[in-house]
């Protein structure tokens, strides 16, 4: 295999699993561990992966993993669905932290108007719900992180240490059997902070982010009380969150229709008229 063509597989192969170990490397593509390091390397250099100790990230899943132009547009309908079910299962009159993100966007979005109280580091989200008569928003402010909307720093750490609220709604990166994950350091002391504060802590995630290992390990499933996900889930993953004790709520999609086969190319008449 020639090496671009082995690099392009890396770099598939990475957009799949988020992040893989050179032992997992060497095993998938037959080549030496040598020849994984010097492909990994020059990857890097153009700004396909990013290496860690012991294996790679792909920066594609990673490059913007908080630009909401983009990520909006990704399982769109997925997160519609996840968003309305995940809001069915807040009663009116609780306080619930929301967590910045696309999917928690759309939780937000079916909140608004009811008499809820919510309380979110998410600017988006606090515009959101801002214009509502009916639900009352306390943005923890702080610094706002560019392309995010998202409010990080002292301010925000002290008004959430001094909260309490009947629920948190967590978005995140991947999960895998170790736990959740997220891709933003500062966000995830932030988002620590949510599960402490919340009696019940909820994570939106649709299904293309499990078995995705993002940067930074948020929580095992200790900490985690329900996920809502669609029903692109695989049973196994199903099966793991309630070994944990994780209660799954699934939002039904409409599975896309094949495309119809194309029709033959004419056959040409090869008869005799009479």
């Amino acid at each position: 295999m020639r090496t671009a063509e082995r690099q392009s597989k890396i770099s598939a192969f990475l957009a799949e699993r988020g992040h893989a170990s050179l032992g997992e490397l060497v095993a998938r593509f037959g080549v030496s561990i040598s020849t994984v390091r010097r492909d990994l390397d020059e990857m890097q250099r153009r700004g396909n992966v990013r290496r860690t100790h012991g294996g790679a990230f792909h920066v594609e899943a990673r490059e913007h993993p908080l630009n909401y132009r983009l990520r909006e547009e990704r399982n769109m309908s997925e997160k519609d669905r996840i968003g309305e079910l995940a809001a069915s299962i807040i009663p009116d009159g609780e306080a619930v932290l929301i967590d910045g993100g696309t999917t928690t966007y759309k939780v937000a979005k079916r909140l608004r108007d009811r008499p809820v109280q919510v309380v979110t580091s998410s600017l988006p989200i606090a515009t959101l719900l801002g214009k509502s008569l009916e639900t009352e928003v306390i943005f923890l402010g702080g610094s706002i992180m560019p392309r995010t909307g998202v409010a990080l720093g002292l301010h925000a750490e002290q008004l959430l240490a001094s909260i309490r609220v009947s629920r948190a709604v967590m978005g995140v990166a991947g999960i895998t059997e170790e736990g959740v994950f997220n891709a933003n350091l500062l966000m995830v002391e932030l988002e620590r902070q949510m599960i402490a504060a919340a009696e019940e802590v909820i994570v939106v995630v649709d299904h293309s982010k499990f078995g995705r290992r993002s940067l930074v390990h948020l929580s095992d499933f200790s900490d985690i009380d329900k996920v809502v996900t669609d029903s692109r889930i695989s049973q196994r993953w199903v099966d793991l969150l309630q070994s944990h004790g994780v209660e799954v709520h699934i939002a039904q999609i409409e599975e896309r229709p094949a495309p119809p086969p194309s029709s033959p190319p004419p056959q040409a008449d090869t008869s005799e008229e009479a």
